[in-house]
């Protein structure tokens, strides 16, 4: 049984302007992320600024989004780090508040070889009894989960069941589900490539795009779920601008800035991230009101 099926979004953490996590905004993003049909809600992962979260900010905010979705869809908590020791410690505490499942991304800086990702990610999921995804994204953390390691890891320990891919790589993908023969559940990690992952035996996609278009992102994935790819893949090639210009910037910066150009104050981003360069900001505005969003 899959932790969710259909478009988990990878929410933002919003920021008040002097920089604390406002946690009255995010109650607001989640509601209506509940209310517009989104399947899964992704708390504190790359999008929602994790890395720049004190641990007692980040566990707060996993809390915070547990106890106010209540058990209506799927919380998956993001409690991935480059310190296997941390990420034990933040996925425990995660499954005590009721995550439904931890996504834990590849370590980054000190990075690790394929066995080091295998002792890591063993040793974490054996610590909690909560489903595991892996998370693979080595345009940001230097570190690739091959396919052989993921299939091993799925094989050998009980609660890794599921992997977010955002390699890009298709052709490492496929080769991935080839290996699997059906072991481990395959999410998206890229809006511009929902389809083609379905393709290859997908349950969804962990979205950036479900921020300001969850209805979008949804119905890519039940259309191509209900057989009708054609119709899943003209709603894909026309998300396709948008998902361009969400990630023109370094993510989070585009999507935290089109929230903002339609109304939901969801605050600065923390440093080392900046605001979005003015020209691309312009450029996002025209193609949100091409796709039909209204403006602030």
């Amino acid at each position: 049984m899959a932790i969710f099926t259909g478009a988990g979004v990878a929410i933002v953490t919003p920021m008040k302007e002097n920089g604390d996590v406002n946690f009255d905004k995010l109650g607001e993003l989640l509601e209506e992320q509940i209310e517009r049909g989104t399947d899964a809600i992704i708390i504190c992962g790359t999008t929602g600024e994790s890395s720049t979260l004190s641990h007692e900010e980040h566990l707060d905010t996993i809390k915070y989004a547990i106890d106010k979705v209540a058990k209506r869809i799927p919380v998956i908590a993001g409690t991935g780090s480059n310190c296997t020791e941390t990420a034990v410690y933040l996925s425990q505490e995660a499954e005590k508040y009721g995550a439904d499942a931890v996504l834990l991304v590849t370590p980054y800086y000190n990075k690790a070889t394929q066995k080091g990702l295998i002792k890591h990610f063993t040793t974490i999921a054996e610590s909690i009894h909560i489903p595991v995804v892996l998370y693979n994204v080595p345009s940001r953390t230097g570190c690739n989960i091959q396919p052989e390691t993921a299939v091993y890891l799925a094989q050998h320990v009980e609660n890794i069941v599921a992997i977010k891919e955002a390699s890009g790589n298709i052709s490492q993908v496929a080769k991935l589900m080839q290996l699997a023969d059906g072991c481990i559940d395959l999410y998206s990690g890229n809006d511009d490539q929902i389809v083609p992952i379905m393709s290859l035996g997908g349950k969804g996609v962990i979205s950036v795009l479900s921020n300001v278009a969850p209805e979008a992102a949804h119905d890519i994935v039940a259309k191509y779920l209900e057989g009708d790819v054609k119709g899943s893949l003209e709603l894909q090639l026309k998300a396709l601008p948008l998902c361009d210009k969400l990630f023109c910037e370094v993510n989070p910066i585009p999507v935290k800035k089109a929230l903002n150009l339609l109304g939901k104050e969801v605050g600065p981003l923390r440093g080392p991230l900046t605001e979005m360069e003015e020209e691309h900001a312009q450029e996002l505005a025209k193609v949100m009101v091409d796709f039909g969003m209204k403006l602030a």
